[in-house]
């Protein structure tokens, strides 16, 4: 498994990617995804809402558990990504692709987010 070197990572193994006009794109890692398993419903944060770096703003429920969705940043939800919602064995079939959850207009954007070499060393993947 190779976590992108582009993107930034968090200790709760959300991604999240370079902005673009001030928006980056945030999923969950591999690594989560295949920890999950089999990824069957996603709720996600709505366009217009205010999330908060390190506090939850979704869900992701598979067929072994649920797990929150924390945001790796602060900021404000432009889009959330219709077609996992329709379809969220998305999320573990390109979690680094067409499975990303959320774009969200950055408003601060915590130290602690890790290079793709420092989670992988965290994560162990």
């Amino acid at each position: 498994m190779s976590n992108p070197q582009q993107l930034r990572y968090s200790k709760e193994h959300e991604w999240l990617s370079g902005a673009e006009d001030g928006v980056s794109t945030v999923g969950i890692t591999e690594h989560a995804a295949n920890a999950l398993g089999d990824v069957v419903y996603v709720q996600l944060p709505e366009a217009g809402a205010t999330v908060t770096a390190g506090e939850t703003c979704g869900e992701l429920e598979s067929t072994k558990s649920v797990s929150d969705l924390y945001s790796p940043v602060s900021g404000e939800v432009t889009e959330v990504n219709e077609d996992v919602s329709n379809d969220p064995s998305l999320v573990n079939s390109a979690p680094f692709e067409g499975g990303w959850l959320f774009k969200v207009r950055v408003a601060e954007e915590p130290g602690d987010l890790l290079s793709a070499d420092e989670y992988t060393a965290f994560s162990g993947s």
